[in-house]
């Protein structure tokens, strides 16, 4: 069995949010295997998080973020708790989605946001355009509305800060190290000279 350090357990539990016990079981599992143990935790932390995903979400903040005086955003981001609302790391979390919004202009926060009628038209303008084999429609004209609605709701776009992630998972990231249920609620981007 390979050497576990202390330094190794503490440096996992601060990347994963875990406990020291848990780092170490991890690192015990994966034989001393600091990146594989680091996979585990994530995991685990992910399939937490998704559990928790239907809890309610009543606390949070209102955050900002202004680009240059030319463009902006705000939204609303919730947790379960007042204790996690005044967290560092979740105004840092707030923060990085108004800044996402006002990179990356998103006009919904996830795909149930997306009026039927919008949804509909733009079936209706992909059936009419349509050139593939007729048993395979559904399923390509499904592929075709998420990726023509791909750019533009919050939580399908890629990270900002890492876009080796979506959104939603660097939200699923938080909610597996905070605890808690996290969401967005609302955004509002503004920018110099465009009214929607």
């Amino acid at each position: 069995m390979a050497e576990i350090s202390v330094e190794q357990i503490k440096k996992l539990k601060e990347l994963s949010g875990a406990g020291l016990t848990d780092a170490k079981k991890a690192l015990v599992e994966a034989d001393g295997d600091f990146d594989k143990a680091l996979e585990a935790m994530r995991k685990k932390g992910l399939t937490k998080a998704e559990k928790r995903g239907d809890r309610e979400t009543r606390e949070g903040l209102v955050d900002s973020y202004i680009h240059d005086g030319r463009l902006g955003a705000i939204v609303e981001v919730n947790c379960e708790t007042s204790f996690v609302a005044k967290t560092d790391e979740f105004k840092t979390l707030a923060h990085q989605i108004a800044m996402q919004v006002a990179s990356m202009a998103p006009l919904y926060v996830s795909e149930e946001d997306i009026p039927e009628e919008v949804r509909a038209a733009k079936i209706k303008e992909l059936e009419a355009n349509f050139k593939g084999p007729e048993n395979m429609k559904e399923k390509i004209l499904e592929g075709q509305m998420k990726k023509a609605f791909a750019d533009k709701v919050l939580m399908n776009q890629p990270y900002i800060l890492d876009d080796s992630k979506t959104v939603e998972q660097f939200i699923k990231e938080a909610i597996a190290k905070t605890g808690e249920n996290i969401t967005v609620r609302q955004f509002k981007r503004i920018e110099l000279g465009v009214t929607e």
